[in-house]
This record gives C-alpha cells, structure tokens and sequence, in this order.
C-alpha cells in the first residue's frame, strides 16, 4: 500500500543503474522539498535518534495524515522527502497499515544506508506513526 507519489520514486529508483545515481536522485529530492519554517524547527518537533538535525511535522486535516519535515544534511533530507511521499495525504486509519520498512526495501535503502541512517530512518517512522496513532 503505497501513494502514487512513492510509487513515482520506486519507478525512477527501477530505472536509475546505480546507487551513485539514486543518492544523486534522493539528493535532489531534498533540495526540491519545500523548506520547513524556522518556527517549526523546534525540540517538539525534532527526531531524536538521528544523528542529523531533523525536524517532522505531521498530523491529520479532516482525516487525511500530512507529513512536512526538514533537515540540515542534503541526503536526510531527501530521505525526509521520501518519507512524506509515502505517507503524505494517505488518510489516518492508513497510517499504521503501511509497512515503510518493506516499501523502502523496494527502493534498496535499507541495504545502501548506513547504519546511523537506518536508525535515523527508523526514527523517523516511528514518530509519523506515533503521531497518527495519538491524532488519529
């Protein structure tokens, strides 16, 4: 159960040879994310675990979950921006549903990440999911 706009991501990451060109593609996924307001980058909204700074902000509208975030590494923030693609604007019941471990997979993440990024990434997953379970 993926959004379309991951599956757009799996579909580039199938076409992409290598990994040199798919961190290139997940660097510029960061650097096309809108950035987060400076106001948003606070202790509430910050990731522990990762050993960039990132920041997620996420939560339901009418039902639909929403996912905006930020970091100061360019590939954290690609990862960030991987992230909301596969969780942005699925609706909240959804949110618990969606195995990210198995939809990163897809992409080979979880075999090219380090393993401060894993965690990280982990994370990351962690506090969308938490968030949606205490929202929704």
């Amino acid at each position: 159960m993926a959004t379309a706009a991951f599956e757009e991501i799996a579909e580039t990451f199938d076409f992409l040879d290598d990994w040199e060109d798919r961190y290139r593609h997940v660097i510029e996924m960061g650097k096309t994310m809108p950035p987060l307001d400076d106001a948003f980058k606070v202790d509430a909204t910050r990731v522990d675990g990762c050993a960039s700074q990132v920041w997620l902000v996420a939560g339901p509208d009418d039902d639909v979950f929403h996912v905006r975030g930020d970091s100061d590494a360019m590939i954290v923030k690609g990862l960030v921006a991987i992230l909301a693609a596969l969780y942005d604007g699925v609706p909240v019941t959804d949110v618990a549903r969606i195995d990210a471990h198995a939809e990163l997979a897809r992409l080979g993440l979880s075999d090219h990440l380090s393993a401060q990024r894993s965690n990280g990434v982990r994370a990351m997953v962690d506090r969308i999911r938490t968030v949606a379970a205490v929202q929704g």
